[in-house]
């Protein structure tokens, strides 16, 4: 399955969910709160993700697009500012330290460094005032 939307609240994604499920998409909610736990992340964002099928994705797209005009709470889906890629990650812990996750993990949590959103498929980071972080 594939990410087709990422929101911060759970509740928009599972209504998500319901509607690709009632135009007949399969769909699931990716719920990685428990994993930003782990990084010591308070402050859960970009942590719930809605997936399809890869075969279903055209046209979940294009639905979504469509329901974003008249539903807020589907609008409310989290998108690359650079790409629009709904492929989000927060925080950024595997790109800035891949072999020692941990470490990355507690300099977070001592305010080391911000925390910002990455995507996934253009690698911008950038933080929650929406701008690119510095030297991305």
């Amino acid at each position: 399955m594939v990410t087709i939307a990422t929101f911060n609240e759970p509740a928009k994604a599972k209504h998500l969910k319901e509607r690709l499920r009632t135009s007949g998409i399969e769909a699931d909610v990716h719920n990685e709160k428990h994993g930003q736990a782990v990084h010591l992340v308070r402050d859960a964002q970009a942590n719930a993700k809605v997936m399809v099928h890869e075969q279903d994705f055209g046209k979940a797209q294009q639905l979504l697009v469509e329901w974003e005009e008249t539903d807020p709470d589907i609008a409310a889906a989290m998108r690359c500012p650079q790409c629009q890629s709904p492929r989000i990650q927060y925080p950024q812990t595997a790109q800035k330290f891949p072999f020692i996750p941990g470490l990355y993990s507690v300099l977070l949590a001592l305010g080391i460094f911000e925390k910002e959103f990455y995507c996934e498929d253009c690698h911008l980071t950038w933080g929650k005032d929406g701008k690119p972080a510095s030297g991305a």
